[in-house]
């Protein structure tokens, strides 16, 4: 038990803490293959995740992905405040691991301590869903964090569960997905909807 404290301590320095800790490592998942980053581009709604505590309190969650000049992917994601309403954001960019397309890492650069995490896409089909799958794997523990994305703020059901398919397919625990609440997404002094 001692041999973990410095261990956790090291966890929830670098953020990984936020992401759900399984027993056991990084299960195996199968990317989207010809994964096509230009059609992936634009902006996301959050649907579901799994816990994460960077986005505790949040509601009306969005991520925007354009292309940089040099070749790397700006992620922009936004959330509002459910107490006060306020909006905030965070910008990063993802670059593109080995060979296969579909297998990003992610850092931001404002965050105390910089770290690249992973951001695996599992499947989508561009134009309704995307399911994105994050493991950092400690041996003994991994920690995880999966994303329904989708391009309306409200998708019909048959939309979730072409997500919910690729995720069975994977063998990923659908028990720990929480609902995004993607309702009165007005930010504090706006007319308009929130564009985050």
């Amino acid at each position: 038990m001692w041999i973990l404290l410095p261990l956790l301590g090291s966890l929830l320095v670098s953020g990984t803490i936020a992401q759900v800790p399984f027993l056991g490592g990084c299960p195996k998942v199968d990317l989207k293959h010809d994964f096509d980053v230009q059609q992936y581009l634009g902006k996301w709604y959050e649907a579901e995740r799994y816990f994460a505590l960077f986005e505790v309190g949040g509601k009306c969650v969005t991520a925007t992905y354009t292309l940089n000049p040099n070749g790397t992917v700006s992620v922009e994601n936004r959330q509002i405040n459910t107490l006060t309403g306020n909006p905030s954001s965070i910008v990063g960019h993802a670059t593109l691991k080995n060979d296969n397309r579909a297998q990003l890492s992610v850092v931001f650069p404002s965050l105390p301590v910089s770290f690249d995490a992973p951001y695996w896409i599992l499947d989508t089909d561009y134009t309704s869903y995307a399911v994105v799958w994050s493991c950092n794997d400690f041996r003994v523990f991994s920690t995880r964090n999966a994303w329904i994305l989708t391009r309306e703020q409200h998708p019909p059901v048959a939309v979730l569960e072409k997500a919910y398919h690729a995720l069975d397919k994977n063998k990923i625990s659908k028990a720990f997905f929480m609902r995004t609440d993607q309702k009165n997404c007005i930010e504090k002094g706006s007319s308009e909807n929130h564009v985050s």
